[in-house]
């Protein structure tokens, strides 16, 4: 059976080819684009050849119709795309601020991001026409299970629209079964379950995002009532403030937990038996961060900050204490890994496995054969 390390290196092998074929596929397409040989073949695009032609989605065709326009003003940008620095879904964002006088400034600045944190970057080099601050409550209108089809509408960063089955591009006509002939009739709208609710933080300059979110009317009462209940301290607060003034006492509550306190005990509180004082709770979390410590494969650490709670380096059991040297911060998975690593799949199971499943742990029959019975 092949190891994880030989079906890593496999897969960065092929990582490696898929950048490099991606990039010179994008340089035939600008030579192919700068020579308008799309003509010859008959259309009125680049866009449409690689659309009906190539026959790849219209996303496909649109990302990779920017990234060959954006080669041919600034050729800087293939290296960037051949070794993966340079996100694909990040070309759009990225040609609407690239240029040849500012590239060694600009370019750099999108290496390694996301299509949104490119989003954000974009917002602060060419800031939008910011709206005034407002709050804007609209009730949503959802058809019932089995009831009349709606129409779906695609994102607003999509390339283009989708109306019932049909969807639509700037540059191409819808086509029907297959063909480039327009339907006599529009075919019946198929339809679509309602998406699921997503928040959107939409950035518009290098400060400011507009998020986007659906509520349920309870979170509008309980949002009414927190209006109210802050009219004294924040009279006439925004919704913003509101959920500003929760968060915090979000992330307090969440601080006390971890012994962090804004002014804390010149003369530490002793700790109960078997547990760890809020003094040493409040180190650990400071020096590691708030994230897991797990060492990693390739380099680093996990750094993941969620469900993250505290680990005995050395296990409590085998002798470990409760000291800031013998802490560390763990996720939760990588805190049963090192269980698993320590005390064995067989005896974690009985804790572990039954929680996974959503059921009530078993409790173990027998001590395990590192605990003296005898004390």
């Amino acid at each position: 059976m092949t190891s994880a390390h030989d079906l890593t290196l496999r897969l960065i092998d092929l990582l490696r080819r898929e950048h490099g074929a991606l990039a010179e596929f994008l340089l035939a397409l600008a030579d192919f684009d700068r020579r308008r040989l799309w003509v010859e073949r008959g259309h009125a695009s680049l866009f449409s050849f690689l659309y009906r032609e190539l026959g790849l989605s219209k996303g496909a065709a649109y990302y990779r119709k920017i990234a060959a326009e954006l080669i041919q003003r600034v050729p800087a940008v293939i290296e960037p795309l051949r070794d993966g620095r340079l996100c694909f879904t990040s070309v759009v964002e990225l040609s609407k601020v690239l240029s040849p006088e500012n590239a060694d400034e600009v370019l750099p600045r999108f290496l390694h991001r996301s299509k949104q944190e490119a989003k954000a970057v974009s917002a602060e080099l060419r800031p939008a026409t910011a709206a005034p601050h407002r709050d804007v409550v609209t009730t949503l209108r959802v058809p019932a299970r089995g009831g009349p089809a709606g129409v779906t509408v695609a994102p607003a960063d999509a390339p283009g629209r989708q109306v019932g089955t049909a969807a639509v591009h700037l540059d191409e006509p819808p086509r029907a079964n297959g063909t480039d002939s327009l339907p006599a009739t529009p075919p019946a709208p198929i339809p679509f379950p309602p998406a699921p609710p997503r928040d959107l933080a939409e950035p518009l300059t290098a400060d400011l995002r507009r998020l986007h979110m659906t509520v349920s009317p309870p979170f509008l009462e309980k949002l009414k009532a927190a209006r109210a209940a802050l009219s004294h301290s924040h009279p006439g607060a925004s919704i913003e403030e509101i959920l500003q003034v929760g968060l915090d006492l979000v992330l307090d509550r969440h601080a006390k937990r971890r012994g962090i306190v804004k002014k804390p005990r010149a003369v530490p509180r002793p700790a109960k038996p078997d547990t760890v004082p809020a003094h040493v709770k409040a180190a650990v979390w400071k020096r590691d961060g708030g994230r897991c410590q797990w060492p990693l494969e390739s380099g680093g650490i996990c750094g993941s900050t969620l469900r993250v709670e505290l680990d005995h380096i050395r296990a409590k059991a085998l002798g470990g204490k409760a000291t800031v040297d013998d802490l560390r911060c763990l996720c939760d998975g990588h805190n049963d890994l090192a269980a698993r690593q320590t005390f064995g799949d067989a005896w974690m199971n009985r804790f572990t496995r039954g929680l996974r499943r959503g059921m009530e742990p078993v409790a173990p029959s027998a001590p395990p054969p590192w605990v003296d019975p005898a004390g």
